[in-house]
């Protein structure tokens, strides 16, 4: 089996089966694989966006890297990771978080550096950057 590189963010929630469902309606993720421990606790989910994918899990399924990490509120807000979010349409996406409660931190608009952008919270905390520019592009 061949294995290709790649960078796949993971978060932790604590009612990530709700999380999952918001994250499909807020942004356009699709489920892509949910395996619980239980009736309510997932032990690990993948999400898929596009090409990409995250990976999510229960802050209480007992696993070992469950120990190492902290939410959002206990923290003050403060997250030490991000998720960016390349779109095609940061306009569309804004208005689908929005009407999905995510809390907006940076409002929609237009970037020095090319198209547009939002960063916002969700329900539990976690911050996402949403945005056009894609940094695959060739920049001049």
């Amino acid at each position: 089996m061949m294995v290709m590189n790649n960078v796949i963010s993971s978060l932790r929630y604590r009612d990530t089966l709700k999380m999952i469902d918001w994250l499909a309606r807020a942004f356009g993720f699709e489920k892509h694989a949910v395996y619980m421990a239980g009736e309510t606790t997932v032990a690990h989910a993948q999400m898929t966006f596009g090409n990409g994918m995250i990976m999510l899990g229960s802050v209480d399924n007992g696993s070992k890297s469950a120990e190492t990490a902290v939410q959002p509120d206990e923290t003050g807000g403060r997250e030490t990771r991000g998720a960016y979010l390349l779109v095609s349409d940061c306009a569309a996406i804004y208005a689908t978080a929005k009407a999905a409660g995510a809390e907006m931190i940076i409002d929609l608009a237009e970037m020095d550096y090319g198209g547009k952008a939002f960063t916002c919270r969700d329900p539990e905390g976690h911050i996402w950057s949403i945005g056009e520019f894609d940094p695959w592009a060739q920049h001049g």
